[in-house]
């Protein structure tokens, strides 16, 4: 099982930008956590950082025509405007699920992409991506 883990605007700078909302843990620290949790489910996890909304839909296209078996992603600063980013989730064939580490409804925030998803998971900080992860394996397997 492959799947594509796609980070959203600004989230490479998790554990640098606003601690008190998202934590000090590092992207580089959360890719490790991530990688280990998908080693013990034996999946393969590939992990894209974009600032770039037509680099996250290029990414997405590409796994699809890969074959990849499920897409999670982060938004992020996407969340707001990202009508590309959703079309192309809509146009796939491997299911999605959306990752917040917070919870974006009681901070006020919609999702533009969360129609396209199968699922959201939000407002459990890193754990979010541990629980997506295992979300996404269950409902592959």
């Amino acid at each position: 099982m492959r799947l594509l883990l796609v980070q959203g605007a600004n989230m490479e700078y998790l554990g640098r930008r606003q601690p008190e909302l998202y934590g000090t843990t590092t992207a580089k620290e959360l890719d490790s956590i991530l990688r280990r949790q998908a080693r013990t489910l034996g999946v393969t996890l590939d992990i894209l950082y974009t600032n770039t909304e037509g680099e996250a839909v290029t990414a997405i296209y590409k796994a699809d025509r890969a074959r990849v078996d499920g897409i999670l992603f982060n938004p992020a600063g996407f969340l707001h405007a990202g009508h590309a980013l959703r079309d192309c989730l809509r146009s796939i064939r491997a299911p999605a699920i959306e990752i917040h580490m917070t919870n974006i409804e009681k901070r006020g925030y919609g999702s533009v992409t969360a129609e396209a998803a199968v699922g959201m998971i939000a407002g459990f900080g890193v754990t979010s991506y541990i629980l997506a992860l295992d979300a996404m394996v269950s409902r592959l397997s």
